[in-house]
């Protein structure tokens, strides 16, 4: 074993602020706990079960939207930003959840939505009312249509969801209108960022959320908020969740990350920064406000152009996410994570799983090289549970001892897969009518977590009752099952963000280990005195410790020769 000669990343001072280490844990709302029986989770399910993340070692957690929405887009719809939707309760009820997260020491970020709202939002509503050419469509991307009498979009732009990205509007005398532009749904308008009111409006929202006391925003589609000045037409496709095209770096999409989306961000930098608590002439940064972008962007080098030190605290680490399971891809992106984030300041913020994308304890079960689906149903090639999970626990395991902040989504401490044989009818996500019925769509990581084995809906609420089904085989993942049970994967996960917090790993210099052979991930990672060695073994041979390392945990037990098995991920104290 030899350690480079100098480290990849130099590590944050051991009081760095709380958002450049924390480990903070999503939830998705419909799916962690039903309260009142009708099937869908709700605020007072979330606040019931806040023990539980306090004993899973969590420092924050994430919740997807809870606004008033007509759920086109699971809540991702808004029509009032400043209120709950009924189905997951009141105002006071979110009041009481953010006073118990408080209580057991979480902290509460919350989804704001702010590229597109709900077509049932009050704006739009007196946007159609109101016609072409008033001040109420300029809040919004309405356009006239090209052909001789408007009868064709404004440009060949495509939703993310599939289809055309403007839908046209019928006037009051019930001829066709004008075109509104939405990226992702039909009921999802675009908003026209270039508008003072539009701005001024969520400035006040960010104003109305911290002051009924959250800790910060993850921004959802935050590179989509400015277009290119003229909207030209994009002949490419637009993918699922796609950011820039790693095939035409020389000319970003008009839709995606333009430059002066960072004047939003600045601006509402200084707007939370002004929430932070000061006693006396010092800041408490262990309360700092945070925002955290969801930017799908590439190059790395742009991505972390969210995070410099007047801007966003964190953005998810996608190009991780999305590496596949081979050693060398594994040591590139995270050499080259650690190289962006550094050059701005910012601590990378790594994340494997999220309401999105397929889990990662289903997506590393298919083959390597596979290509990366949307959604996984019946007749789809199929993930090998096994592997997938053994996969899983040791990339976990890899991600929770990198330096830096780290995101989980709900369920992936159980070690729970997707939901791969769904029957299409119960599918709701937009993106499946959307794309024809060729995308499956993110239904199957949304399926309602499993509790208690023996209780109806595995303990989801008090009725049978779930908004999505759950597989059976979901009972022998449930909580009841693994609490105190040795090797469980929620035990493993208790031990490693129980581990990172004592041995401070969040704000430890990186170092790569070499003379493990191409097939091996190894690293040691130096912070408050104590030096930890990660040891992954992708390959099929054995591969010993070094004399003297005493091993803290493994993702999988070692061979009976006390070398790490294949696709096992050890850390050990040197």
């Amino acid at each position: 074993m030899t350690p480079a000669a100098h480290p990849t990343h130099a590590g944050s001072a051991a009081d760095s602020p709380w958002w450049r280490h924390a480990v903070i844990y999503q939830i998705y709302p419909r799916s962690w706990a039903d309260a009142n029986g009708d099937g869908i989770g709700d605020l007072p399910g979330i606040t019931a079960r806040l023990p539980y993340l306090r004993e899973l070692g969590v420092d924050a957690i994430w919740l997807s939207p809870f606004y008033t929405s007509p759920q086109a887009d699971a809540g991702y719809d808004v029509a009032d930003y400043r209120d709950i939707d009924p189905l997951f309760g009141t105002l006071a009820d979110a009041d009481a959840m953010l006073a118990r997260a408080h209580e057991l020491g979480l902290k509460v970020i919350v989804d704001l939505v702010p590229n597109h709202s709900s077509d049932e939002h009050a704006w739009f509503r007196a946007a159609l009312a109101a016609g072409p050419g008033s001040p109420e469509r300029e809040r919004y991307m309405f356009r006239d249509g090209q052909g001789e009498s408007g009868e064709l979009p404004p440009n060949d732009w495509r939703s993310v969801f599939g289809g055309p990205a403007w839908t046209r509007t019928v006037d009051a005398d019930g001829t066709p209108g004008q075109w509104y532009l939405h990226l992702f749904d039909p009921k999802q308008p675009d908003f026209n960022w270039e508008h003072p009111e539009v701005r001024a409006e969520f400035e006040d929202i960010l104003r109305f959320w911290l002051d009924r006391g959250v800790d910060g925003f993850r921004v959802d589609v935050a590179h989509g908020l400015i277009k290119e000045e003229g909207l030209p037409d994009w002949e490419e496709s637009q993918e699922m969740l796609g950011g820039a095209d790693e095939e035409h770096d020389e000319r970003r999409p008009p839709m995606w990350d333009q430059d002066r989306v960072h004047e939003i961000y600045q601006r509402w930098r200084r707007i939370l920064d002004a929430y932070n608590p000061v006693e006396g002439d010092t800041v408490d940064r262990n309360r700092d406000r945070i925002l955290c972008a969801e930017a799908w962007v590439h190059p790395q080098e742009r991505a972390v152009r969210y995070v410099r030190d007047d801007e966003m605290h964190q953005a998810f680490n996608f190009d991780f996410l999305t590496t596949q399971w081979v050693a060398a891809d594994l040591r590139t992106v995270i050499t080259s994570s650690f190289e962006a984030a550094d050059s701005v300041g910012a601590p990378s913020t790594w994340v494997l799983s999220n309401h999105d994308v397929v889990r990662h304890a289903s997506r590393l079960g298919l083959p390597v090289g596979s290509k990366r689906p949307n959604g996984i149903g019946i007749g789809d090639p199929q993930p090998d549970v096994e592997l997938g999970l053994r996969r899983a626990r040791a990339a976990t395991a890899i991600m929770l001892a990198l330096p830096g902040s780290a995101y989980l989504y709900q369920g992936e401490e159980l070690g729970l897969p997707d939901s791969t044989d769904m029957p299409d009818e119960y599918r709701q996500d937009p993106a499946w009518e959307r794309s024809g019925r060729m995308e499956r769509g993110r239904d199957g990581c949304r399926v309602p977590l499993p509790w208690e084995a023996d209780r109806p809906a595995f303990g989801f609420g008090p009725s049978a009752d779930t908004w999505l089904p759950q597989p059976a085989v979901y009972g022998r993942y449930a909580v009841d099952q693994q609490e105190g049970v040795e090797g469980s994967t929620l035990e493993l996960y208790r031990a490693l963000l129980a581990t990172r917090r004592e041995r401070a790993l969040g704000v430890g210099s990186f170092t790569w280990v070499e003379g493990y052979g191409e097939d091996v991930v190894a690293f040691v990672v130096d912070a408050a005195g104590e030096r930890t060695l990660v040891v992954t073994n992708l390959g099929t041979a054995g591969v010993a410790l070094p004399e003297g390392a005493s091993v803290l945990l493994s993702s999988a037990p070692l061979a009976q020769d006390g070398t790490v098995g294949t696709d096992t991920t050890v850390w050990a104290r040197l």
